[in-house]
């Protein structure tokens, strides 16, 4: 030991040491940086790796397609997220298992079971999409549709080549093309069986599909309407109806729009259609085609106009109406330089109301009917003929040489009136009077009615003269304004010099044809024109003072012909209007001619025309009332029209009603006048009323109407008014069942119900 101490003291040994010892420290330094580089060398990949893994399962999480990597063995190798999702696995268990345990079924996409193996294309390499079915979640019969592709990749890992697998899980791209599959289906049927037409139409507005209902509609048929364009099928005048909306559309300036129009059908004929538009684009709001209804508007559009011409013209003859003739004389007076090319021609029958009282309205309707047809021949394209109200009638005329066509147009209308009229094997011939009254300076400034009322009173001066002629309107003659001051005046005198009278039409008992009582009606006996019907002067009677004197002097001519008359038990009905009522004075008179003749109060009855113009709580309800209680009838006329027959029945003393003639005259063949008739008669007995129809002129509306309940009937059927004295001398006495004839008694007051009930 001391030696080798000594021998390291020794200079050479201890240099050769230290240098050993630095060389020993270097080597040791080395090796030390080496195995710290090769750490930071692995650890730099082991990061480098962890970062890539993490990239990886972020691509594999956030991709729409779920991925399978698959052995040679079969075995698992790697399973996304995604993947285990869509196939209903558990990532955890299924990675490192042979597929064949995943425990899946699969189909094809024709539901025949196949292989795992073969569904996701182990071991090929096919990037082909196959379609294939697994197990979806809501049961053992839910199939969930995935696209597959497999990609073989030879070096995959270390044990050799892998399959490489996509899956896309394509269950709702199906639902939804099904979805879409079934809204087309839907919507075809639905236009295939919608009830209007509908069609598809591309921007060329060419048809591209229609509906059968759109194919019968044009008369044609589906296969030949595809392709043809949209205009083709358009009314000449309606081509261009929806051009100015579908530009609008296109646009964007509005949603869809609406037109009528008229289209030609294949057989000539034209149609009326309301067309509805819309138009359909894509996503990006590009225009794709258009979608269309046509809707058949025919009907109502004649409907519309049928009732604009109902609103302008005589039902019964087709004629102008006085709405319509007044429009068309105030147009032709209002152009430039009317006189001289302008005038107006009023033409009245003669005896036309005796025609009536004979062969009934049905013959008299006939007349009018046959004289329409005459006037409408003479005046030819020369002017307007109107029928302003029962026998009258206007022809407005405009012509280059007024005066000339006028005298022509009555010289065709005298003409045509000489042919017979047959009816019920008798050769009628008609006659009318005709005035004339040419335009001028006074009728242009006075209007319409000017000149109409200058036509009228030459009309009465052709009567005057000895009808069946024409006079020219002058300046002697008086306008209808003054006419009626005339007429006014006259009626005056008339009711003092006793030339009104009374004409009586029989009532009978329906059910036993017996006589029970007669309505009253007004006649003028006037001492040049001769007998004159109400119409011709009652219209005139404005002056409620000389109304009620009419009335006074009417009742006293009743009464008379009640104590007189044919039997001691029938009645008479007054025709009484509002306005001569509500003073008492008429009452009075009423209940004093029936004291002086002795007469039952039920034998004079009231019958109340103008029943509109009666409120509750006025003097006239009380008048009527006070009638009433005295035990005088009280008969609503004009039954079921002008007014509310409910309030009225329950306002006024009412005992019974009359059911107006427009209701008789289509039965029984008119169905809706047949129900109507049934109805008011079971309304007016269920209140305990009398019940009168008026207006029978068939023996078929008489059974009719006694088999619905109606117990009483007037009209052409059974007689015509006629004078007191023509009935006095002829009427056979008959005892009413419906007047009680035991002495009237003020505290039992009999009424027309008490026969009823």
């Amino acid at each position: 030991m001391g030696g080798l101490v000594e021998l390291f003291q020794q200079p050479a040994v201890a240099v050769s040491v230290t240098i050993l010892v630095l060389v020993l420290a270097a080597l040791a330094l080395f090796f030390f940086w080496r195995s710290q580089r090769a750490r930071e060398a692995r650890d730099q990949v082991v990061a480098r790796e962890r970062r890539l893994e993490r990239r990886f399962e972020a691509v594999m999480s956030s991709t729409r397609d779920g991925i399978l990597i698959v052995t040679q063995s079969d075995e698992i190798a790697l399973l996304s997220d995604v993947a285990a999702s869509v196939l209903g696995v558990s990532r955890a268990d299924a990675v490192g298992r042979p597929l064949s345990r995943l425990n899946l079924k699969a189909v094809d996409d024709r539901v025949r079971p196949i292989l795992l193996r073969q569904a996701f294309g182990i071991g090929t390499n096919d990037p082909a999409p196959r379609i294939v079915g697994v197990p979806g979640r809501r049961g053992a019969d839910d199939i969930r549709w995935v696209q597959v592709r497999s990609r073989l990749v030879p070096e995959g890992l270390d044990d050799g080549p892998v399959t490489v697998v996509t899956i896309m899980d394509t269950s709702g791209l199906r639902e939804a093309a099904e979805a879409i599959s079934r809204s087309d289906a839907q919507f075809r049927k639905a236009m295939e069986n919608a009830p209007v037409g509908m069609a598809l139409v591309d921007l060329e507005w060419r048809l591209m599909e229609v509906n059968r209902a759109f194919a019968e509609m044009m008369g044609a048929t589906v296969a030949s309407l595809r392709g043809t364009p949209f205009s083709a099928l358009s009314h000449p005048q309606d081509l261009r109806a929806e051009a100015d909306q579908l530009q609008r559309l296109y646009e964007g300036h509005q949603n869809r729009f609406s037109v009528e129009k008229r289209y030609v059908r294949a057989d000539g004929n034209v149609v009326w259609a309301v067309l509805d538009v819309g138009l359909v684009r894509y996503a990006g709001g590009a225009p794709d085609h258009y979608v269309v209804q046509v809707r058949d508007s025919t009907d109502d559009r004649m409907h519309t106009e049928l009732m604009a011409h109902r609103a302008m013209h005589d039902p019964l003859t087709g004629l102008a109406n006085r709405t319509l003739l007044h429009e068309v004389l105030q147009d032709v007076l209002d152009q430039p330089d009317p006189g001289m090319r302008v005038g107006a021609m009023a033409v009245d029958l003669d005896g036309f109301k005796a025609l009536n009282d004979r062969f009934g309205h049905a013959t008299g309707d006939s007349a009018l009917a046959h004289v329409a047809g005459i006037l409408r021949a003479a005046t030819g394209a020369h002017g307007t003929v109107a029928r302003i109200g029962g026998d009258e009638f206007v022809i407005v005329v405009q012509d280059a040489d007024v005066s000339k066509t006028m005298y022509s147009i009555a010289s065709d209308i005298h003409d045509g009136l000489k042919r017979p009229l047959p009816v019920k094997r008798h050769q009628l011939t008609l006659h009318a009077s005709i005035g004339i009254a040419l335009a001028d300076d006074d009728t242009v400034s006075g209007g319409a009615a000017t000149l109409l009322s200058a036509a009228d009173a030459a009309m009465y001066r052709a009567k005057q003269n000895g009808k069946s002629r024409t006079e020219v309107f002058d300046a002697t003659m008086h306008t209808a304004s003054d006419t009626s001051s005339a007429i006014i005046s006259e009626l005056a005198e008339g009711i003092e010099r006793g030339e009104l009278v009374l004409h009586y039409q029989p009532i009978l008992e329906l059910a036993t044809r017996t006589v029970v009582g007669y309505e009253a009606l007004v006649r003028w006996q006037h001492p040049t024109r001769g007998m004159l019907l109400p119409g011709a002067f009652l219209p005139h009677l404005d002056d409620r003072h000389l109304s009620t004197r009419l009335g006074a002097a009417l009742v006293d001519q009743a009464a008379t012909f009640l104590a007189e008359g044919p039997s001691q038990h029938t009645w008479v009905s007054l025709n009484v209007s509002a306005d001569q009522l509500g003073d008492s004075e008429f009452a009075d008179r009423v209940l004093s001619a029936i004291g002086r003749h002795h007469l039952s109060p039920q034998r004079l009855v009231v019958e109340l025309t103008e029943a509109s113009l009666v409120a509750p709580n006025t003097r006239i309800r009380h008048e009527l009332t006070e009638l009433r209680n005295a035990g005088v009838p009280i008969l609503l006329d004009d039954f079921g029209t002008g007014v509310s027959p409910l309030s009225y029945l329950r306002d006024l003393p009412v005992s019974g009603v009359k059911l107006d003639m427009s209701f008789v005259a289509g039965i029984p063949e008119d169905p809706a006048g047949a129900r109507v008739s049934r109805a008011l008669g079971a309304l007016a007995r269920e209140l305990g009323l009398a019940t009168i129809a008026e207006g029978i002129e068939t023996e078929a509306q008489a059974e009719f109407l006694a088999q619905c309940g109606w117990r009483y009937g007037q009209g052409w059927l059974f007689g015509v008014a006629q004078p007191a004295q023509a009935v006095i001398d002829h009427g056979s006495p008959v005892v009413s069942s419906l007047i009680d004839p035991r002495p009237y008694d003020a505290s039992t007051p009999l009424d027309f119900g008490a026969a009823e009930a």
